[in-house]
């Protein structure tokens, strides 16, 4: 029971998330960020930030961890939602209900309970298909996020096996609101969990894949996810407590998703270049603005960009 439970929370909430920001893309253009083209050196800091920030909540108080959490999340919503409600003030109030909803279902149900996680769950969806679409709209590229995925790869196999960082993290936010992760509990025995990073690699990946070469990355990233980033991790956690009596506690997603995603980047790219964002036609409509179709632009004429 309890293995099907988390196959089944495990691909509904990569399989939304996915969905959700490939949605967004599809509908909504958010403001360009001046970054320029992605590159090595992007990858490079991107993942010195992912090395630092674990360390940062862990040298918190752990009190004040997750009001820097639910401050995170109140950014994040703000940014990414901004092109989708304009109204500063209402925004503002929705993401505050958001919020305070998480709190109040940890306050009157527990961080075990199935309310506590639906709006946990809730709030980390939207944070990571806000960033999500930051990152793919602003340039990043097919090739960025599958080099990123392998180190990603080596990073999460390293502080999971050999120093226990992951292990240290979750301990700390035990407990307390506001979990980087989504997922569902019921009661003692049934939960499934999977992390706000595994979600947005996915997420990211998924995104890059349906920018790059349309429907058959769509295709191709979904079938990713589903076999690598929902089933692979469960069926072995349950495989390796069968043979051996003792179900390891942590079984990082990235160990299979990281390098299947970069094959399939490999499997895609030899359909051609991957598409940039000059030439997508956008069927976009701004709450409470007009239906806006940006021309598409021929090859020969696009910037540089992703």
């Amino acid at each position: 029971m309890t293995v099907f439970f988390q196959l089944a929370v495990s691909c509904a909430l990569a399989l939304a998330v996915c969905a959700g920001a490939v949605c967004y893309f599809r509908t909504v253009r958010t403001p360009r960020l001046p970054i320029g083209v992605f590159n090595g050196a992007d990858i490079f800091l991107m993942m010195g930030f992912v090395l630092a920030l674990p360390y940062l909540y862990l040298a918190l108080p752990g009190a004040v961890l997750p009001a820097v959490l639910a401050l995170a999340f109140a950014g994040g919503l703000s940014v990414g939602y901004q092109p989708v409600i304009g109204d500063g003030r209402l925004r503002w109030a929705l993401i505050a209900a958001l919020v305070a909803s998480v709190f109040a279902a940890h306050l009157a149900f527990g961080d075990t309970s199935a309310p506590y996680w639906t709006a946990n769950s809730c709030v980390v969806a939207l944070v990571v298909v806000s960033a999500t679409n930051i990152n793919v709209q602003g340039g990043m590229r097919l090739k960025n996020v599958a080099w990123f995925l392998l180190a990603l790869t080596v990073y999460d196999a390293f502080f999971a096996w050999v120093v226990p960082l992951t292990e240290e993290l979750s301990d700390a936010v035990q407990g307390y609101p506001f979990a980087p992760a989504a997922g569902l509990r019921v009661g003692e025995d049934l939960g499934a969990v999977l992390g706000m990073g595994d979600l947005l690699a996915y997420a990211l990946f998924t995104t890059a894949a349906y920018k790059a070469y349309g429907k058959a990355g769509l295709r191709t990233a979904m079938a990713l996810v589903v076999l690598f980033g929902a089933v692979a991790p469960v069926a072995t956690l349950h495989l390796v407590g069968a043979v051996t009596g003792h179900a390891p506690a942590l079984v990082p997603a990235q160990v299979f998703f990281g390098p299947a995603a970069f094959l399939g980047h490999l499997l895609l790219r030899r359909r051609g270049p991957e598409r940039r964002m000059a030439e997508i036609v956008f069927a976009r409509e701004r709450i409470g603005g007009p239906r806006q179709r940006p021309a598409r632009t021929a090859r020969a004429q696009a910037p540089a960009t992703g």
